[in-house]
């Protein structure tokens, strides 16, 4: 073999020993780097029309997908259905059959005669171009005929009789949000009222008939709630605006509600609509909270201005308490007794003092006082548990350890008395407690309405003003379920859950 012919053989040979070897290389490297390759979607149950807007342009790299949500996608993934029922840092992206209270149509408007369009930094897609006309108005009739799958089935609407939920009235706003305690998210909004203007929701209760009772500031009417179907199916003409906190017995057979101006306590009838007023003998000065047994034989009645709590047994005997051992009064300048609870045995009572910044605790059996405990400024509502001997309390406008933030949460051992902790968290302004016994967990609602406070992530509310929010806690660990703030409507006020009806 000639020299020059060797050589090139022996080079070829080289060659093909370096290639073999580089790509052996660069096999064995990719086979080292899994966590970058994201598995594509194999079922995302969308419809075909909505998969194709959420699958193409939402659930995509940098933004809503598995490797991305996390970071910067606002911990909302979209790649699937049921993945985007979970929400995000700020709760649901999308509430079935309410566009005007889903967060996503907010973000995802590019057509200002469809509502209001988002800032350019917020707009989504991010950095692509915006959903079509087209594209909007499919998703947006989407979540209007209730956010289906692809079969047909629509978010939460399964185990209806059983299903846990927590409703919370907004007085900003007419409108009942529905929130599913397992998940945390809203579920559902509930349109309230029948008037043109805001009629300011101010109570709602639970009861175990299967309804939810809700009062309207604003107006003369009781709503009925069918807590299956979550629809309003009913309302009761009570002859009198201005009524405010409200007491269901457990059957929800009868209503109490206080009525601050008119300085009445009215007895309602669920079933006959018939309206009593049992307090035209007991001299009552500006009612608020309520306190019954479960038979409604004994109940107390707060006076917001004072040192007084009304006792009614029987219907028609009235006694006046001094909760503070001074004469009955009803000077701004006492204790100021705003709401009030019974122990789950009913052996005593619980009093809110929102101008002394304390709780009261009072036995039920001779009305005497018991122990006075300090809480943070402004103590309003109350929620109590089963499973642990907790009572949590609201202090809306107490010093705040983080900045811009106000208000905190006391948890009480309601057997011993003493503070079990306290809660300064990401809090303006809390207001309404709920506690979910179920899955341990205690709901923390936000009213949020000063100027001050945090802003919100979004407004996408029909309504003027600025979201609320809510908070979750594990309360067998008194620890944050989680570092999320669910956003909702304006101003939510009161709150109640649909099962575990303790102590009231």
């Amino acid at each position: 073999m000639p020299i020059f012919t060797s050589i090139v053989f022996l080079m070829s040979k080289l060659i093909r020993l370096f290639c073999t070897f580089f790509f052996a290389l660069l096999l064995n490297a990719c086979k080292h780097q899994p966590s970058q390759i994201v598995a594509p979607v194999t079922d995302d149950k969308y419809p075909p029309a909505i998969s194709k807007i959420m699958i193409t342009k939402c659930a995509t790299a940098g933004c809503h997908n598995a490797a991305s949500y996390q970071t910067s996608g606002g911990g909302l993934l979209l790649d699937s259905w049921e993945h985007l029922l979970d929400g995000g840092n700020t709760g649901a992206a999308i509430v079935a059959f309410s566009p005007e209270n889903s967060p996503m149509l907010y973000f995802t408007n590019a057509h200002e005669d469809f509502g209001p369009i988002p800032p350019d930094n917020m707009k989504m897609p991010l950095n692509n171009p915006p959903l079509s006309r087209e594209e909007y108005l499919e998703l947006k009739n989407w979540v209007m005929n209730g956010a289906p799958d692809k079969d047909g089935n629509i978010p939460f609407a399964s185990n209806e009789a059983t299903r846990q939920k927590i409703y919370l009235a907004h007085q900003g706003c007419d409108f009942v949000s529905v929130i599913d305690a397992e998940k945390n998210v809203v579920m559902r909004y509930i349109p309230v009222g029948d008037q043109v203007t805001i009629e300011t929701a101010y109570a709602i209760k639970t009861a175990t008939n299967g309804f939810a009772y809700l009062n309207l500031w604003a107006n003369e009417i009781i709503q009925k709630i069918d807590t299956k179907t979550d629809k309003v199916v009913d309302a009761i003409s009570i002859g009198f605006p201005n009524s405010n906190v409200l007491h269901v017995s457990k059957t929800g057979s009868e209503i109490l509600a206080s009525n601050i101006f008119l300085n009445s306590l009215l007895r309602i009838n669920t079933a006959s609509g018939q309206v009593t007023n049992i307090s035209s003998n007991s001299a009552l000065s500006s009612p608020h909270g309520i306190a019954a047994t479960s038979d409604l034989n004994t109940i107390y009645v707060t006076e917001q201005y004072g040192n007084t709590v009304h006792k009614i047994t029987g219907g028609t005997s009235t006694k006046k308490i001094s909760i503070d051992g001074k004469p009955p009064h009803t000077q701004a300048s006492g204790p100021n007794p705003y709401n009030i609870i019974f122990s789950p045995d009913y052996s005593r009572y619980f009093i809110t003092c929102q101008n002394s910044n304390e709780v009261r605790v009072m036995d039920a059996n001779t009305d005497t006082l018991i122990k006075t405990i300090s809480v943070g400024i402004t103590p309003q509502e109350m929620s109590i548990a089963q499973t642990k001997p907790y009572l949590f309390v609201s202090c809306m406008n107490d010093v705040s350890s983080i900045p811009i933030f106000k208000g905190s949460v006391y948890i009480i051992n309601y057997n011993t008395y003493e503070i079990v902790a306290k809660i300064t968290d990401r809090f303006y302004m809390p207001h309404a407690l709920a506690v979910d016994d179920v899955h341990a967990k205690l709901f923390v609602f936000s009213r949020n309405i000063d100027p001050d406070g945090p802003v919100p992530h979004h407004n996408s509310s029909v309504c003027e003003g600025r979201n609320g929010y809510y908070s979750v806690y594990d309360f067998h660990k008194l620890q944050p379920l989680n570092n999320k703030r669910y956003e909702v409507t304006i101003d939510p006020f009161a709150a109640d859950v649909r099962f575990n009806r303790v102590g009231r």
